[in-house]
């Protein structure tokens, strides 16, 4: 009997085991692979996905031929970039439309390094979204990534008045920083409104929830679009978002590739349901902080499969 390759996702592993060993309705999804020599291929993305992105291009390092993947815009480029500092033949390109490739030379041997990992942008969001609305605020965020391909929030947040000041910019390796925030009334544009679409997208998918929630208490009218992709993550993060912040009070509008929030109105305490989404119970306590009342979060433990002191660090900030 040929083994699988079994992914718990609860406690994340990887082991080859036969299949009558592996447990029934685990909610995990048998990988059956048979391994074979490998080819390069040139892959079209119909959307910016660093994930797809970096298998293939990892896969391609020991395929005969080049490895090409083409996206409609510059995902999270940190695996080129690490391939690079490992001394693989890869390289980045962008068109005049905006278009995106990666190209994979295979061959050239790795040489092993010392890497210094910058903090996760994804993870400061939320104390940089906290630091935001709550008057009086002030926080700074050492060695977090500022990745162009990654920080698209910092430059919505600024366009929206946010006051955002990086200091001690380290660009030898992943772009790093400090980042020095204080609190600011949030705004659009002189017509009221303010737009997050197209090719900014990709770099800030993951903060749209945060973003979201700073926009329900922004002094203006936000439109997110071009986000299908929220619609396939943990859970539907548009309908997710809307019908949660809906429940807090905020006047916002469900559309199919994003959302219309009215932000102005004075949030209250609900019970959220996350859908076992980290990104979205990390948002909501978020939102708690400046909501009247109380807010409870249903399964908060899910925020555990990407900051597992997440509610203790951020009590520590607000006590």
């Amino acid at each position: 009997m040929k083994p699988v390759l079994w992914i718990e996702s609860s406690n994340p592993c990887l082991q080859w085991v036969p299949v009558s060993q592996v447990p029934k309705k685990n909610n995990c999804c048998p990988l059956h692979i048979d391994g074979r020599s490998l080819h390069g291929i040139t892959y079209h993305d119909s959307i910016s996905s660093a994930q797809v992105k970096s298998c293939i291009l990892l896969a391609g390092l020991y395929a005969s031929g080049d490895t090409v993947v083409y996206e409609p815009a510059l995902s999270r480029n940190h695996t080129e970039i690490m391939l690079r500092a490992y001394g693989a033949d890869i390289h980045n390109s962008i068109d005049v439309s905006g278009g995106a490739a990666a190209v994979l030379h295979p061959g050239t041997p790795l040489q092993g390094l010392r890497i210094n990992v910058p903090g996760d942008i994804s993870s400061a969001a939320y104390f940089i979204a906290a630091a935001l609305m709550i008057p009086g605020s002030e926080i700074l965020i050492h060695n977090v990534g500022i990745n162009k391909t990654r920080a698209g929030i910092l430059c919505v947040l600024k366009q929206m008045g946010a006051d955002i000041t990086v200091q001690n910019e380290d660009h030898s390796f992943e772009p790093r920083a400090d980042l020095l925030v204080r609190y600011s009334p949030l705004h659009g544009n002189a017509n009221g409104k303010f737009e997050i679409v197209g090719k900014i997208i990709p770099t800030l998918i993951d903060e749209l929830p945060i973003i979201a929630v700073l926009a329900a208490t922004a002094d203006c009218e936000t439109i997110i679009k071009d986000a299908a992709e929220l619609k396939v993550k943990e859970s539907n993060r548009i309908h997710v978002v809307c019908d949660n912040l809906k429940k807090m009070g905020c006047d916002i509008q469900e559309m199919d590739d994003g959302m219309i929030i009215h932000g102005g109105n004075p949030l209250h305490g609900a019970e959220i349901d996350p859908h076992l989404d980290h990104r979205i119970a990390m948002s909501f306590a978020v939102a708690s902080l400046v909501a009247e009342g109380s807010t409870k979060i249903k399964d908060e433990t899910c925020v555990n499969i990407s900051y597992p002191t997440f509610f203790r660090d951020l009590s520590n900030l607000t006590r």
